[in-house]
């Protein structure tokens, strides 16, 4: 369809009003983690390519593109060599990329340097792949960062575009970025270079790390519920943020996004699907009681499942190993963000007097930490379940090395009969460190008194040596999001 030039320009023009020689209205001065990284891609670019904001809707990137805009501008870049663009705008939409820098270097004749074309939700742009390519491989007078809500933006044209983008992948909030967004005064906590530095602790340093995190143990429970959006955590009444959250979930990405980018017809039935995965969170797939509660065929059940993980929903973890054992083993679930299931499910704060689901979401937290914080290193993340059914929540794998986590958010304090997955994994793989996730602040410090490792499992140093560091989860969350948390665990 054609639209006309004239009403083209003026809806750019409405995208970017520097312009006219104006500033971006109500952009805030906080900035996420992924900021620096991005603005070093469209700066200083560290190989030939573009970057992709890749993540689930209402996160943030159109502020992160905003914001890299304004930097661009303070840095003296002439604001005609910018162009801010969101292809989810209808007229936008129809219009097509070409058309649309058509429009803007009629309206804006290029000035000296450098172009920067800012493509927000490019998944509209038809054969977007190609054309990135196709820019990368020839335009090197041009610097494109993009974005996307759905998975596909990566893998659909993946032959046509591999090597021609670099990917950063966004996450809801970390809890010290929800802290930082809404702008509390909190006591100032110790900075750590990696979780390792605790077993480097004195018992000072963890008496007067707990006395400090008390103030952030309700606000922690109050982000569990909220959840890491940055829309929903400004706002006041859980009870509108939640509403905000569930509407954003349901009305915008399961009944549009999903209908509109992969044709979904049956969009009851894939609404039934993520509510039953909203009901169990965290825990093992279990694909025949889906199918059989849902009344779904298995290929449908797994064609919604690999939907919703494309358009950021929900994680898919396989369990530790190799081969045919772990592709014929049931996958665990995690939504994208502990607040998602509260809301969905209509469930408010109840989930705050609730032990078991108090649990489930901040183990589902505790991954998204986790998960954020490695990803970039291309990390493989996993479950594992030992020979005696004994099982650990989360595995990462780090450049060879295994990192055990293990989440026990619960009133009583963790001892190692609680941990038999955890010392088993730990002295099976010859692990050094492991570490559990606790929930009073004082269940805080290296484990004593692990058992004696068995006379057949022992003839190694360090399986004898085996350490675990106990970490409330609110301590854990923070570390993990801090920005100036450096590579490594």
């Amino acid at each position: 369809m054609r639209v006309s030039k004239e009403e083209l320009v003026a809806v750019l023009a409405q995208f970017n009003p520097w312009w006219r020689g104006e500033a971006i209205a109500d952009l805030p001065k906080w900035r996420r983690a992924a900021f620096g990284e991005l603005h070093a891609w469209l700066t200083a670019p560290p190989a030939p390519r573009a970057v992709m904001l890749s993540g689930a809707r209402q996160i943030g990137k159109t502020t992160l593109m905003l914001q890299a805009a304004d930097a661009l501008l303070r840095a003296g870049v002439p604001a005609a060599n910018i162009l801010y663009v969101t292809f989810d705008h209808p007229i936008l939409k129809l219009a097509g990329i070409d058309a649309v820098i058509e429009a803007w270097r009629e309206r804006e004749p290029r000035a000296e340097g450098p172009e920067y074309l800012l493509l927000d939700e490019a998944q509209f742009v038809r054969d977007w792949g190609t054309w990135v390519k196709h820019q990368v491989d020839f335009r090197k007078d041009r610097r494109i960062a993009f974005t996307g809500s759905a998975m596909p933006l990566v893998e659909a044209d993946q032959e046509s575009g591999v090597g021609r983008w670099h990917t950063i992948r966004l996450t809801t909030l970390s809890f010290y970025e929800y802290l930082q967004i809404k702008r509390l005064q909190l006591p100032e906590l110790p900075r750590l270079r990696t979780l390792r530095d605790l077993f480097d602790w004195r018992p000072a340093d963890f008496y007067r790390t707990t006395d400090l995190a008390s103030a952030y143990v309700g606000h922690f429970h109050e982000y569990l519920v909220r959840g890491g959006f940055p829309q929903t955590a400004q706002v006041e009444s859980v009870t509108q943020a939640q509403r905000l959250l569930r509407e954003d979930i349901i009305d915008k990405v399961l009944k549009r996004d999903m209908t509109a980018l992969f044709g979904v017809r049956r969009v009851l039935d894939l609404e039934h699907t993520f509510l039953y995965l909203c009901m169990h969170d965290g825990g093992l797939l279990d694909m025949v009681d889906l199918c059989a509660n849902l009344e779904v065929k298995r290929p449908t059940a797994q064609n919604f499942i690999e939907l919703l993980e494309a358009t950021h929903l929900i994680y898919r973890l396989a369990p530790h190993g190799y081969g045919k054992d772990v592709l014929r083993a049931r996958f665990k679930i995690y939504l994208a963000d502990a607040a998602i299931a509260p809301a969905v499910m209509l469930k408010g704060k109840a989930i705050l007097e609730d032990a078991t689901a108090l649990g489930v979401a901040t183990e589902t937290a505790v991954f998204k930490h986790l998960f954020a914080r490695y990803y970039a290193q291309n990390v493989r993340f996993s479950y594992w379940r030992g020979k005696r059914d004994h099982e650990v929540d989360l595995v990462a794998e780090v450049c060879g090395e295994l990192i055990p986590f293990e989440v026990k958010y619960r009133a009583q304090h963790t001892g190692a009969r609680e941990l038999k997955g955890l010392i088993e994994l730990c002295r099976t793989k010859h692990i050094a460190r492991g570490y559990v996730v606790t929930k009073s602040l004082d269940d805080f410090g290296p484990m004593q008194g692990l058992p004696a490792p068995a006379a057949e499992s022992a003839p190694s140093a360090s399986t004898a040596a085996t350490q675990i560091m106990r970490i409330p989860a609110p301590l854990l969350c923070y570390w993990m999001g801090a920005i100036e948390l450096p590579e490594g665990a």
